[in-house]
């Protein structure tokens, strides 16, 4: 108790000593509810976080808004003069902030606009004007650049973070920050292969957390830098490399960035970042039953499977409860023409259509692969319409080196007929009931110079992407409410900006099962939980067989299993045969998928943090009743059940059908001991008592 009382003393303390300091060195202060921002003389500021129980302070002061002339900060403005208004707008009612700076050659305006509908957020646009009487040229800008400041550490770990820039298949969205950390998240290309991707970077410590990122309507190359110091402290960022020309008067501002605040994880920055982009226009549509029935994919047997080998699976997919079969990669003579393979279907498009034909008939629906924007050298296409690709400033082909393939402009608007022509065959004319778009160049493509396309600018092939995904998915939806689409982007950071023009988001090749349960919680966030989230082939899971990892956070379950067993060695992950021991196991975990729907449950990633709780814990709910899981390689202790209302609650061990006691919101705590994963179900008393 004693110290309890020592705690709350020296946190008042420091409370008043940080505001105290704030009130003396600042000149102005923006508030809202969850907020408050100090600027001083110089226009540096810091950022203070309200909650219920207090003031944190998380960043120090800083320079945080600025151009770069000769690669030089140009940040030594003097404040000298600030105004306020009310606002209403697309996003809500609001008030907008001006301040107004000036040094020898440049006057500098922030404006700052808090909505009411949003208190843990500010969005910011600067604007600079040569005030000189020469030209000056701006190499790039940078706003919402903040130095936030060590807190407590735990398990060696100070900081957490959220990157939404893509960085290969390995790359954790989520991650700890170290000593030395630095990375740009640039959101064009990373890679020859792949880029774009959320344009967010959120670091939090265990008390609260920060957050950066831009609000403008279309993808935009900017970068999101993250760093930690030698000394411990985390820097974050939104920058924009760009040569900007400004004669004696002229004027140009950065693009529209936001700063927010949060306790707990990145989950509520997301779904508060989703929600101000669909203020703005973004929609997400509702799925389908269809997007929520579980998967089985032809990919175990890789692209030379034999189709005989494909059907002959089919039964034991029916037996496990499964509804859904994927043809994958494999099926057609190349990429960009997308005609039946004779290998594997003799009788072309009619063998292609009893195929589909035969899967439907065992009461199962299919999907087909498909890698939209990409063409081979060989295809026809490739020869026939080269003015369809998309090329590199020096003229070459932009090329896709995971398939020895090149990019298309989905600019072009014949590059994008061609592919809406196709999804409605391929549904129409083969009758498949929807698609697994694939490929990890799909969250974002480089600027476009070919002259062919006329271009008003190399960016069009950017923030086109969006539009181009946006026609495919009203096209296949309707020709058919039930369709389902599937965005597979290989493992990268999915982009918002797509996000929308799917019914079913995958885990996308995930190497651990830390990696399925991190997407699922960021993809639930991105669609503030409208987007069917998929968990992948089992195979790509721990030990190729954790579907707690999925359908523990309210994912689909899916699998790529062959058979009989023996038949094929998968060369990706090994043996995925359907041995006996395996069939049974499965069948009682998509059973329990079946019977519980997580699903079509609410994802509550508010109640635990990813990074700093253990062990790591997920929450869905379904009407009062609230389903946990738990996941440690090995854990023996207490565990507290949050989220609970003012009523008592059975307990029940759902996977392994074992009680465990009664809690309620004031008595939350049990002891524990599992390893790899513990599945619970909280039961309100009186749904019991409804049952009974």
């Amino acid at each position: 108790m004693a110290r309890k009382v020592l705690m709350s003393f020296l946190l008042a303390s420091f409370i008043l000593i940080t505001l105290n300091f704030c009130s003396k060195d600042s000149v102005k202060v923006i508030k809202s509810k969850n907020i408050e921002i100090y600027f001083d003389k110089k226009m540096r500021s810091k950022v203070l976080v309200k909650f219920n129980f207090g003031t944190i302070n998380l960043t120090a002061f800083s320079n945080s808004e600025y151009v770069l002339i000769d690669s030089v900060k140009t940040n030594n403005f003097e404040l000298i003069k600030s105004e306020s208004e009310k606002i209403s707008d697309e996003i809500g009612k609001g008030a907008q902030y001006t301040l107004i700076g000036k040094n020898a050659t440049l006057e500098k305006q922030v404006r700052m606009t808090l909505y009411d509908d949003f208190p843990a957020m500010a969005v910011f646009k600067v604007q600079y004007k040569n005030i000189s009487a020469s030209p000056l040229t701006i190499d790039g800008w940078v706003n919402n650049n903040y130095t936030i400041l060590p807190q407590e550490v735990v398990d060696s770990v100070a900081f957490w973070s959220y990157m939404g820039a893509s960085y290969g298949w390995d790359n954790d969205w989520v991650q700890p920050l170290k000593i030395g950390f630095k990375r740009e998240n640039y959101m064009g290309m990373n890679w020859v292969d792949y880029g774009g991707g959320t344009p967010v970077v959120d670091v939090w410590r265990k008390d609260g957390g920060l957050a950066v990122g831009h609000v403008e309507k279309t993808p935009k190359l900017v970068s999101l830098p993250v760093s930690v110091s030698d000394s411990g402290k985390a820097q974050i960022a939104v920058a924009e490399n760009k040569t900007i020309h400004l004669k004696p008067g002229q004027s140009f501002s950065t693009r529209r960035t936001f700063m927010s605040v949060h306790r707990g994880d990145y989950f509520s920055t997301l779904t508060e970042y989703s929600r101000f982009m669909q203020r703005q226009g973004l929609t997400f549509k509702k799925a389908p039953q269809t997007a929520y029935e579980p998967i089985w994919c032809a990919w175990g047997y890789e692209q030379n499977f034999k189709v005989k080998d494909v059907l002959n699976t089919l039964p034991k997919v029916k037996q496990l409860g499964i509804d859904w079969v994927v043809l994958d990669f494999g099926w057609s003579t190349g990429l960009g023409d997308y005609k039946v393979s004779p290998k594997k279907f003799p009788d072309g498009e009619k063998g292609m259509k009893k195929f589909v034909d035969k899967i439907h008939s065992l009461g199962l629906k299919a999907k087909l692969w498909w890698a939209p924007l990409a063409v081979h050298p060989s295809a026809k296409l490739f020869k026939e319409h080269p003015e369809y690709l998309l090329l590199n400033k020096d003229g070459s082909k932009r090329s896709i080196e995971y398939w020895h393939s090149y990019m298309l402009c989905p600019a072009v608007k014949e590059v994008r007929d061609l592919s809406l022509k196709f999804a409605v065959k391929a549904m129409k004319e083969w009758g498949f009931d929807g698609f697994k778009v694939d490929g990890n160049y799909l969250n974002g493509l480089p600027r476009c110079y070919n002259p062919a396309h006329h271009h008003v600018y190399p960016e069009e092939s950017v923030e086109q992407l969006p539009l181009f995904f946006k026609l495919l998915y009203d096209t296949v939806e309707s020709l058919s409410a039930q369709c389902v689409e599937e965005i597979c982007p290989c493992g990268q950071t999915y982009s918002i900006y797509n996000l929308p023009y799917m019914n079913q988001a995958v885990a996308s090749d995930p190497v651990s099962s830390w990696q399925i349960r991190l997407k699922g919680k960021t993809l639930k966030a991105l669609s503030t939980g409208k987007v069917v989230f998929y968990g992948d082939h089992v195979e790509l899971s721990d030990n190729g067989s954790d579907f707690a990892s999925t359908i523990g956070i309210g994912g689909v379950p899916g699998t790529k299993f062959v058979w009989p067993p023996g038949i094929h060695l998968n060369s990706e992950s090994g043996d995925v045969s359907l041995t006996a021991e395996r069939q049974k196991e499965w069948s009682k975990w998509f059973g329990l998928y079946k019977e519980k729907m997580l699903s079509k449950g609410k994802y509550r990633g508010d109640l635990y943090d990813i990074g700093f709780d253990w062990p790591e814990a997920h929450v869905v709910q379904k009407g009062d009743t609230l389903y946990y899981a738990f996941y440690a390689d090995k854990f023996k202790g207490d565990i507290g059940l949050r989220g609970l209302k003012n009523k008592k609650y059975k307990l029940v061990d759902y996977y392994r059908g074992k009680e465990l006691g009664t809690v309620s919101a004031n008595d939350n705590r049990i002891p524990v001991h599992f390893n790899r994963f513990l599945l619970i179900e909280a039961i309100p008393e009186n749904s019991i008592q409804e049952e009974k």
